[in-house]
């Protein structure tokens, strides 16, 4: 394949600033897929500083994917514990049980049956083409759109609206390395492009960038309007030990511990306790003492002096220290 002169800067910068991340180590075709399926799990709205630690211990417990299937949904919600966003985990697991029985423990190579698995959306459909079995696809992430942004100079709400710049990609070509090109992409805003302050003394591409050229590093940014939702957090403590329940009611925090929660529509002089940011929500908390637990079936006790103990959602422990604070 003859190579763009862009691509072939870009991939000349990669192979020699590239960070050696641990999911790039160099290892058997079928170590390399599974760590690209962990790791872009992983990376779904998390930071690779953040993830590096979680993968490695992460891989040294749940070393393939046979173990991931077979694997306690406690065991791995543990191993999970502080990257957030749990949903990621379990279907993490769904996926690896459906490779092992729909596609015989082989991670599919196609778009449309990575489509099919649970968890997986286009960007980590892309992303495992393109790194584990070097298929030609540029995965959109946050770092690739903003070298596209500022490259061509993107600033009007139609050139950055997402269609287009799965289009305007195309100027980035295709490469023989595919795996090796996507992930220059990312590391080069990652890296050099960043968000604030950009290294373009540094960038293998300026000289034919627009945004360098007027001097302009300036990003247009969508502005992301967080829905405000309500609750009633109801509070039962005896003897030094809380009570929570699992949590079958809401779809964030599906299945794990929590206290019990009761959501208000549009309520009226809401003075909320505490408010609690997730993915696009703003959570606002009222909490209310209770003074018998009758009602909860199956409820789960906790040791205030214990939680570190407990396998618990990083929600559920800030309540438990906002309690012990007030």
């Amino acid at each position: 394949m003859k190579e763009q002169l862009l691509t072939k800067k870009i991939l000349k910068w990669y192979d020699f600033n590239k960070r050696p991340l641990p999911w790039r180590k160099n290892v058997s075709l079928q170590k390399r897929q599974y760590y690209t399926l962990v790791s872009e799990f992983m990376l779904q709205q998390t930071q690779v500083v953040t993830v590096i630690p979680y993968f490695n211990k992460f891989i040294k417990n749940i070393p393939d994917l046979k173990s991931l299937s077979l694997a306690q949904n406690k065991r791995l919600i543990k191993l999970w514990e502080g990257l957030g966003y749990y949903s990621r985990v379990r279907n993490l697991k769904k996926t690896a049980q459906v490779i092992i029985k729909k596609f015989k423990g082989k991670l599919p190579c196609n778009l449309e049956e990575l489509l099919s698995l649970p968890g997986i959306g286009n960007y980590t459909a892309s992303a495992i083409l393109a790194i584990a079995f070097n298929k030609q696809y540029i995965p959109l992430d946050g770092n690739i759109e903003r070298v596209l942004k500022r490259y061509l100079y993107l600033k009007k709400d139609k050139e950055i609206a997402k269609d287009n710049l799965i289009q305007k990609k195309s100027i980035f070509g295709l490469s023989s390395r595919s795996g090796d090109y996507a992930q220059a992409l990312m590391e080069l805003g990652a890296l050099i492009c960043k968000p604030t302050n950009p290294e373009c003394k540094k960038c293998p591409i300026s000289m034919n960038c627009k945004s360098f050229q007027k001097k302009d590093f300036n990003l247009t940014k969508k502005v992301k309007k967080n829905k405000e939702k309500y609750f009633i957090l109801k509070v039962y403590k005896k003897n030094q030990r809380y009570l929570l329940i699992k949590n079958t009611k809401f779809n964030f925090l599906k299945n794990l511990t929590i206290f019990p929660m009761e959501e208000l529509s549009k309520p009226k002089n809401f003075n909320e306790n505490l408010n609690f940011k997730m993915s696009n929500m703003n959570m606002n908390i009222k909490i209310q003492y209770l003074k018998n637990s009758s009602k909860f079936q199956s409820p789960f006790w906790i040791d205030q002096k214990k939680i570190n103990n407990y396998m618990l959602p990083t929600f559920t422990k800030k309540v438990v220290k906002y309690l012990e604070k007030s």
